[in-house]
């Protein structure tokens, strides 16, 4: 049996943030236990698939929103179906998303017993000033007292996603806070994102009426400059974006940048299936439509090519400091980089853009900053 990730979409937010493909209006449609009862029908339809039945899902994410919304024992239920249906590992990573005002200890304690071991809690900042220019819903003490109530729910694996390059006032000092807050709670895994500014969200809708104060690209490096050096140690580097104890690496996301399998289920969700790409109807209301009346929820289909699928892995293994084992790709894909790339992975070697040691092939530490430039070649 081959080793696969599983995602959960449960596509409702207790806040309009801005980051989530949804917001709340979506959510007063129809309940999130109502959605939860029609996810229960996709996973039974999936879990009979033949490519389902030679997976082991090592992982499960339940994510893209607040899934803590839904009440925990529907929560439960849902992970007991997957664990009858599905083959899932023994010791499967289980991880859940929630932010700090839907987390509460009764609740998390049932989650925990259910299985699921590891929480992404949504903190963004510890600045309730930033927050508030966010429209996030909870304030920094909330945050602060989520991932302790989280401690007390038994949970000894806990990310804390935070952002930089954000408005509201968001200056280097600023960031340095967050950080130290973040450290005194002592997560075991951080994820620090720098804002991205979607099409059509409320920030899209500021930076075009040039309403939106963001910091500039110096203030950005000074950010990411002061993160390497207040986070090592304890935290190791071992993604662009991520940081970890030692052995308490995201094995889901792992999976997803080495380019693995996963089967996404739920509204606006992805798999990636042997290269065959399959994406789910993105709005919740449509998507429970669909299935209640026994219809496929996939809106797209691609099956990529094998230069495609080489192409992604690189720009997706790139991202991980310890980089892409270029045989063992080459090996899984039956391809030559060459053919793909032709002599263009040797000149950013030549350039000090990439470092090759034996099979590895791995961005220059001096080049992670303009990452984004060097795997735009790549493309």
């Amino acid at each position: 049996m081959m080793e696969a990730g599983l995602y959960l979409h449960i596509p409702f937010c207790s806040s309009k943030c801005g980051y989530c493909a949804f917001n709340s209006v979506a959510a007063k449609r129809s309940t999130v236990d109502a959605y939860l009862d029609m996810l229960a029908k996709e996973i039974t339809s999936y879990a009979d698939l033949a490519w389902s039945q030679l997976q082991t899902f090592s992982t499960v994410f339940i994510g893209g929103g607040t899934p803590s919304l839904a009440s925990p024992r529907k929560l439960a239920d849902i992970l007991a179906l997957c664990r009858s249906r599905f083959t899932i590992a023994h010791q499967a990573e289980i991880s859940m998303e929630a932010n700090p005002d839907s987390i509460n200890q009764k609740s998390l304690t049932i989650l925990h017993q259910a299985g699921v071991n590891r929480l992404s809690v949504g903190v963004q900042s510890f600045n309730d000033t930033i927050l508030k220019s966010l429209n996030r819903a909870h304030t920094g003490r909330q945050a602060i007292q989520a991932v302790e109530i989280a401690r007390k729910s038994g949970f000894d694996n806990i990310n804390i996603d935070l952002i930089y390059g954000l408005p509201g006032g968001q200056t280097l000092a600023a960031w340095q806070d967050d950080l130290d807050q973040a450290l005194t709670l002592a997560p075991e895994h951080l994820a620090l994102y720098e804002l991205t500014v979607e099409p059509d969200t409320p920030f899209d809708r500021q930076q075009k009426n040039n309403k939106l104060a963001l910091p500039d690209e110096d203030q950005l490096a000074d950010m990411e400059g002061a993160t390497a050096a207040l986070l090592a140690p304890p935290l190791q580097r071992y993604e662009i974006s991520n940081y970890a104890r030692p052995g308490h690496q995201c094995r889901h996301n792992v999976n997803y940048w080495q380019n693995g399998n996963y089967l996404g289920l739920g509204a606006g969700a992805v798999s990636c299936l042997d290269g065959l790409r399959l994406s789910h109807e993105p709005d919740p209301s449509r998507f429970m439509d669909l299935i209640s009346h026994t219809k496929t929820t996939i809106s797209q289909a691609e099956c990529l090519s094998s230069k495609g699928r080489f192409r992604e892995s690189m720009i997706m293994g790139l991202r991980l400091l310890a980089g892409v084992d270029l045989a063992a790709l080459e090996n899984r894909l039956q391809l030559p980089a060459q053919e793909v790339y032709g002599n263009l992975l040797t000149d950013l070697e030549g350039q000090g853009m990439l470092i090759r040691q034996e099979n590895m092939l791995s961005l220059a530490p001096n080049h992670i900053a303009v990452a984004n430039q060097i795997l735009s070649k790549l493309v």
